[in-house]
């Protein structure tokens, strides 16, 4: 297949998730293997195209999902798709998760905002491998209650065995009766096994940071932490240089990055 050049997808369906995010159902002229956490590249004809991480499961090949925050130009234009409607896909991109890391470990999986969405496609393999991990540790945050991402899954996702799912929003809200705090707060009480521990996290370059820090600081090292570095992607092949990190292509050579390799570069995470 010709990375450049674009199969046709149609949207199946349009969920509404939050205020800000919408996922598309997708279902794309032929089927579309993946990895959780590799992206493909969606496309408006006479809009433009712009990267973003199916939030489906990897093991669905015919269809997939990505959720969308509108933020611009491109995102507007998506946002204002209903189902029929076709769209450009490229790809996938990237490495994706390196799954082999979490075997025989708990996970602990860091979300915030849209973030949860490349975090969603990691969990659906994670909750069809259980046998081989030892625990799953989704910690979540968001906003405010409106903004909480995927709300609808949160008790699937609790009720499993061995999962153990908490969320919170930023600041207190009406009617909201759990945790406040931003999402790192959630790392402050963690009942995990350090030691034989890794974690994955996906959010605004930020929260990565400061959630990088306080998981360094509770004893995770380096080569067990993972950031979703989703940022500045355009062509997916390592060509045109705009997502370059020190050496590495986050197009082709992440966008999930393990901190070990990018610690000592300047600004890595902002």
């Amino acid at each position: 297949m010709n990375d450049l050049q674009p199969m046709r997808a149609r949207v199946e369906d349009v969920q509404v998730e939050t205020p800000t995010i919408r996922t598309f159902v997708l279902r794309p002229e032929r089927p579309v293997p993946f990895r959780a956490g590799q992206f493909v590249q969606l496309g408006i004809p006479g809009i433009g195209e712009a990267p973003f991480t199916p939030s489906s499961s990897p093991a669905v090949a015919e269809r997939l999902e990505t959720t969308v925050l509108r933020t611009g130009f491109v995102t507007n234009a998506l946002h204002a798709l209903e189902p029929g409607a076709e769209v450009g896909l490229r790809g996938p991109f990237g490495k994706g998760y390196p799954i082999d890391h979490f075997r025989d470990r708990e996970v602990l999986v860091v979300g915030g905002g849209v973030g949860l969405a490349p975090l969603r496609a990691l969990l659906y393999h994670l909750f069809s491998a259980m046998h081989w991990v030892r625990r799953v540790v989704i910690r979540y945050g968001a906003r405010n209650p409106a903004e909480l991402c995927f709300r609808r899954q949160y008790a699937e996702w609790a009720a499993l065995e061995r999962v153990d799912f908490l969320e919170t929003i930023d600041r207190p809200a009406a009617g909201w009766n759990g945790r406040v705090g931003l999402v790192t707060t959630l790392l402050d009480d963690l009942d995990i096994d350090i030691p034989n521990a890794c974690a994955v996290s996906c959010g605004p370059e930020v929260m990565l940071k400061f959630v990088t820090y306080k998981l360094l600081d509770i004893g995770l090292p380096p080569e067990r932490i993972f950031l979703s570095m989703n940022r500045n992607m355009s062509c997916g092949m390592g060509i045109c240089g705009r997502c370059n990190v020190g050496p590495f292509f986050l197009c082709k050579d992440g966008p999930d990055m393990c901190y070990a390799d990018i610690k000592d570069i300047p600004y890595a995470l902002g």
